[in-house]
């Protein structure tokens, strides 16, 4: 330990290094580091390691050993990235020795990984669909799963919706971005456009609407779709939703041999841990992947879901060769 560092404490180092940073991020990407590093705190209180400068290499090990265990190597790869940051930023407000970044070693990713393969399955996505519809109907998490799903939206477009962006006539939903309001688009005004929603699922919602929905107004003064009693719903909240519902032992059985009264994956903070529970990305590349398979044409794709055709081919579409063979093959038998 060197005697140049100023004694700092994690948590203060993390709230410095985020608000730092708030300038050069999207809001999206503050919040995410933010969580990111919330497991590094964690970390620091459960290994009761109260100073930034009394870090080593070895504790540096024992985190990236800690994580490990709870996430893939590509997620990883991306909490270790936003790590290094940190580090270096500490390192230049003489919290920790200059260099301690470059003890913090990456997993190897090779380019296959990088796009990652984890999705919902098309059958995995009904029986929690027919579960809610049977159980929970027109409940919030019954609107939060069926939108997600149908329409492969992102989650932070779901966040947007307003109550009046629903239109039960016409059965679409109106996106907009709205940022001096605190509901950005992830692709700002080219992200706007009208989503259609089947009948059934325009009943749900407005089902939904005239008995669950708990009726709020944002700070803004409007009325979002997905509310809590504090207002619109926050992303983590949503996230939080959708990993308990795809938790096997939520709706089905679990694969892992483990009980639900005593898996440390029931807790709210660690659902994401298991290994069976989806996040909402999960969700719109499984949605994706379903529409084209089912014939839906990539243009159509492309424009609903609001992702280029280059994105799409490299991260979204799951299908086999053979599969996308097939497809080729039926729409020409049919002209």
């Amino acid at each position: 330990m060197s005697e140049n560092l100023e004694p700092t404490t994690p948590a203060e180092a993390v709230e410095w290094y985020l608000a730092e940073r708030e300038s050069d991020l999207s809001e999206k990407s503050h919040q995410n580091q933010g969580y990111r590093l919330e497991r590094f705190l964690e970390f620091c209180t459960e290994y009761e390691i109260e100073e930034m400068n009394a870090l080593t290499g070895r504790d540096l090990h024992r985190y990236r050993t800690w994580r490990s265990k709870d996430i893939q190597p590509v997620t990883l790869q991306g909490e270790l990235q936003t790590f290094r940051v940190f580090l270096e930023f500490c390192a230049s407000i003489e919290a920790v020795e200059p260099g301690l970044r470059e003890r913090v070693k990456l997993p190897d990713i090779d380019s296959g990984e990088e796009a990652r393969d984890v999705f919902l399955k098309a059958n995995r996505a009904e029986e929690i669909l027919d579960h809610l519809e049977r159980f929970s109907y027109a409940s919030r998490d019954h609107v939060i799963m069926a939108l997600l799903w149908h329409t492969g939206i992102r989650l932070g477009s779901l966040r947007t919706f307003d109550v009046e962006n629903f239109d039960p006539e016409q059965q679409c939903l109106d996106l907009r971005h709205q940022p001096e309001s605190d509901t950005p688009l992830k692709n700002k005004q080219a992200a706007e456009r009208s989503i259609a929603v089947g009948p059934h699922y325009c009943d749900v919602i407005q089902d939904y609407i005239d008995h669950n929905r708990q009726e709020s107004t944002d700070d803004h003064g409007r009325r979002p779709l997905i509310t809590s009693q504090y207002g619109r719903l926050s992303d983590p909240s949503i996230r939080e939703t959708i990993y308990r519902l795809t938790q096997p032992c939520e709706i089905g059985e679990c694969p892992h041999d483990r009980e639900p009264e005593t898996c440390k994956w029931r807790q709210h903070s660690q659902r994401a841990g298991c290994p069976s529970s989806h996040s909402p990305h999960d969700i719109r590349r499984g949605s994706i992947t379903q529409h084209l398979r089912t014939g839906t044409p990539q243009e159509v794709v492309t424009d609903r879901s609001n992702v280029s055709k280059e994105i799409l081919d490299q991260h979204y579409d799951e299908r086999t060769e053979r599969e996308k063979m097939q497809i080729r093959r039926d729409f020409i038998e049919g002209m």
